[in-house]
């Protein structure tokens, strides 16, 4: 059974909604929590707290963000979520285990239930490759122990952030990590910084629909491209691709008054409806229509409005 640090990590990186699935007809969710995480994050009642913390200058360029949920859910109590992950690996310390994390291909469904806590770190794309001993393809979907990786003194970040955690000294156990990843000295080389690129590319550029538009935005031959992928993250432009338009075609569905599938698959550059039908159903397991049909009866917020 999937661990709930699994579930966590799997939400790293996405904002309130985007990426974040509707739950199935009839199942607890926590995307209605999940738009209000600031509340969350400080209420000592809520039964989930999702806190995220910007980290410090000097290690900016190594991790996104860090992520620290708390959860106490009364027994019998169990939240079930769907996730499509970020293009990236995260770096999670829970009370039982420490490993990094790569992102699974297809949809991520996580069980939460109980209590607990996780502290995690979303990489930036490009830093995982310089801390795992085994090629990038090989962690996508999988996970490798952190004193298993090319990095000093794990066991000494482990336990200071276990100890801060437990006292629940958040900020102790976010400092100690920023100085642990500090005294790393990671040296990022050019595709370090190359891939980060595409990846915010991939991200923000709603132009860009096809692994050849890709490679173009980023002035990449296409065969250097799909290189660059598979050697820094482990996964291939029509991947990163799609994992954008279908995070973009969840978020869209979850509206209070979505478009026709027709507008969205065009905006979203499918040659048809169908074509969108197809794909997101094989991702994400259920038509497009009965997704929308779900989120709304789920009482799941409207992407649009503020959080």
């Amino acid at each position: 059974m999937p661990t709930s640090t699994e579930h966590w990590r799997a939400r790293a990186g996405l904002t309130a909604s985007k990426g974040v699935l509707a739950p199935a007809p009839g199942e607890p969710g926590i995307a209605p929590l999940a738009a209000a995480a600031h509340v969350q994050a400080a209420s000592d009642d809520a039964p989930v707290r999702l806190s995220r913390y910007a980290v410090d200058g000097s290690v900016a360029h190594l991790v996104r963000h860090v992520w620290i949920p708390r959860w106490r859910l009364p027994p019998g109590v169990v939240v079930r979520q769907g996730v499509l992950e970020y293009p990236s690996a995260n770096l999670v310390i829970e009370a039982g285990a420490a490993a990094v994390h790569g992102p699974a291909l297809g949809r991520g469904d996580e069980r939460l239930d109980g209590s607990g806590w996780a502290f995690g770190a979303l990489l930036q794309p490009g830093v995982a490759r310089r801390l795992v001993r085994i090629p990038m393809r090989a962690l996508v979907g999988g996970s490798v122990p952190v004193d298993g990786l090319r990095v000093r003194d794990a066991h000494v970040l482990v336990g200071d952030v276990r100890r801060a955690m437990a006292a629940g000294d958040e900020a102790s156990a976010l400092a100690a990590f920023e100085d642990w990843m500090r005294a790393q000295h990671l040296e990022l080389d050019a595709d370090a910084a190359l891939v980060r690129d595409v990846v915010e590319l991939a991200e923000t550029d709603r132009s860009i629909l096809r692994a050849d538009d890709l490679a173009r935005a980023s002035g990449l031959g296409l065969r250097t491209l799909q290189r660059l992928l598979r050697d820094e993250l482990g996964l291939t432009p029509k991947w990163l691709i799609r994992r954008y338009r279908l995070q973009e075609a969840a978020a869209a569905l979850a509206e209070s008054d979505p478009r026709s599938l027709a507008d969205l698959a065009a905006r979203l550059g499918y040659a048809d409806q169908a074509h969108l039908s197809r794909e997101f159903r094989a991702v994400i397991g259920e038509t497009p229509r009965r997704y929308a049909g779900a989120a709304r009866a789920q009482g799941v917020p409207d992407p649009r409005a503020p959080s």
